[in-house]
């Protein structure tokens, strides 16, 4: 059996990147976090950071330092967490947003990570999570 337990991003500085993802996501950063290894518990995943001496940026949307990876946050409003991830230190790159309030922003961390911020129609929050519409 295999199991996805860890998700990590290599970073300067843990605990600043851990702190910012704890802020964006409203999770603590885990007991026993370092300047060496640091992490958010999301159930059985944990997004970790780790730090790297030599660490470079990635550069969206250019390839001489490509992305890695990219996270993507469902929101119920965007103009809100907009708001608030760019007062966290998030830069905002692409604005994919249609006319009528759904698509995604493309933000990067204050690292270089790109993120987006994600409005779907016909999600619906519930207590159990997000709802996603039937595709057909």
């Amino acid at each position: 059996m295999l199991r996805l337990t860890d998700f990590i991003i290599d970073c300067p500085d843990t605990m600043k990147l851990a702190a910012f993802y704890s802020e964006v996501t409203g999770r603590p950063i885990k007991e026993g976090s370092s300047e060496d290894w640091a992490g958010i518990q999301f159930g059985e995943i944990e997004l970790a950071f780790i730090r790297v001496d030599d660490y470079r940026a990635p550069q969206w949307p250019g390839s001489e330092h490509p992305k890695q990876f990219h996270l993507d946050f469902e929101v119920d409003e965007i103009e809100a967490e907009q708001s608030r991830v760019t007062g966290l230190g998030a830069t905002l790159k692409q604005d994919c947003i249609g006319p009528d309030g759904y698509g995604w922003q493309v933000y990067t961390d204050p690292v270089g990570h790109p993120f987006c911020l994600c409005r779907n129609k016909g999600v619906v929050w519930t207590d159990q999570g997000l709802a996603w519409p039937e595709r057909g």
